[in-house]
């Protein structure tokens, strides 16, 4: 079907799988929760055209090591991961795309190591300054409310795990606002990942380590690096509103909102998304 390759990586102690095509300059993809590099299938061909495009299993997911220790899902780590990456593919800079975690980790790579960056791409995940904000608001604190689930131990991964990860596809149907655009085959693939040794509890590590005072207490310098932002307006995890002012921590900065699209924009409004990412990097034409 695409010719994409499967290919791993030794970076920072661990073992990343990562699906590559095209050549060029480099575009790296971090994915979100609860997903793994398919959730950049409709974006790793249209970008292959211009970049060498590595989307990654984050550790912990699919393929990925699954370091068994909480210790190992930090910030700190995630961000080695993809210098590692990076410098491992003999590249010295990238353009980074980020959805969800995957955009959590883009944010923080910004701040850590701007200059290996020639532009960012955040889908439907705030700037960190503007989620902690957001963190004081009941109905952000409401959204959120599974991430404090995700805080015990063992329950969570039982009740996903349940009814054959039942959770997983209340999570895509139910939130998307396009059903069609997330298929059986999709919800299977996505199942079928976590269900691998060691997934679950790796995926909800990165949540048990999240809600540290430091998230809450940080400040941010004006971000550099020129950013774009795309947004799904129906997210029901994190609100628009969340947007706001973003432009307030980074020099050149762009968004793009989609209506009627779910927090799951690049995989419910792909031909959109691709088309923002290309007006936005100067490839292709629209």
């Amino acid at each position: 079907m695409n010719n994409w390759r499967h290919e791993y990586i030794i970076t920072n102690g661990v073992r990343l799988h990562y699906v590559t095509q095209g050549d060029g300059p480099l575009m790296v993809m971090l994915h979100g929760f609860p997903e793994f590099w398919y959730s950049w299938r409709h974006q790793i061909p249209e970008f292959a055209q211009y970049y060498k495009v590595v989307a990654l299993d984050l550790r912990g997911y699919n393929d990925s090591d699954k370091p068994s220790s909480q210790s190992a899902y930090t910030m700190d780590e995630l961000v080695k991961d993809v210098e590692g990456v990076i410098k491992g593919l003999g590249y010295s800079k990238c353009v980074l795309v980020g959805h969800d975690w995957g955009g959590i980790i883009g944010w923080n790579f910004a701040y850590k190591h701007p200059s290996m960056l020639d532009k960012l791409i955040i889908l439907n995940l705030p700037h960190p300054a503007k989620f902690a904000e957001g963190f004081r608001t009941p109905q952000q604190l409401l959204r959120s409310s599974y991430i404090f689930f995700f805080q015990i131990p063992v329950l969570p991964e039982l009740l996903i795990q349940s009814n054959d990860y039942q959770a997983l596809e209340t999570a895509f149907k139910g939130m998307a606002v396009d059903k069609s655009a997330i298929t059986q085959a999709d919800i299977e693939a996505y199942k079928d990942a976590f269900a691998k040794r060691g997934a679950l509890t790796a995926a909800i590590n990165y949540y048990r380590n999240a809600l540290q005072p430091k998230f809450f207490t940080q400040s941010y310098r004006v971000l550099e690096v020129p950013t774009l932002m795309i947004w799904g307006e129906k997210d029901t995890a994190l609100g628009k509103e969340l947007t706001y002012g973003t432009e307030a921590y980074v020099r050149d900065f762009q968004i793009k909102y989609i209506p009627n699209c779910s927090h799951w924009v690049q995989q419910e409004q792909p031909q959109l998304v691709n088309q923002y990412m290309r007006d936005f990097l100067g490839v292709g034409h629209s």
